[in-house]
């Protein structure tokens, strides 16, 4: 079973997400929106589309708790529930059930060092 197909996006807290997007638009030419950038890509195996977003996060966000780390990365995975169900017999921490929207589906998990681990089907997969 294929599981990580590609980083779906790298979020970390900053002090002033506003101050952020406008240094990376400014020196780094990110296009920015509040959410950060985002970068399409094509697989070169199969030429399908997909993105991975930047994404400043207030330096107060509990949205990557129980993790303490100031970052987490989120993993574009084929057959998110086939995925869960095989972590879950190897003994990985499952932190919630998996969301479903529109846009795809999502569930966190932590790694042995404590990071938390957002893992993402987009729709259509």
């Amino acid at each position: 079973m294929k599981r990580v197909t590609a980083i779906g996006g790298i979020f970390f807290k900053c002090k002033d997400q506003e101050q952020v997007n406008e240094w990376y638009k400014t020196h780094l030419g990110l296009e920015t929106s509040p959410y950060g950038a985002k970068f399409d890509w094509k697989d070169a195996d199969n030429d399908k589309k997909g993105y991975t977003l930047w994404s400043p996060f207030k330096e107060s966000t509990q949205y990557f708790e129980p993790s303490e780390k100031d970052f987490m990365i989120n993993y574009h995975v084929e057959n998110i529930e086939a995925l869960v169900e095989e972590l879950k017999k190897e003994g990985v921490t499952i932190l919630d059930e998996i969301a479903t929207y529109e846009y795809g589906k999502f569930v966190h998990i932590m790694d042995p060092e404590g990071n938390k681990i957002e893992l993402f089907e987009p729709a259509g997969e």
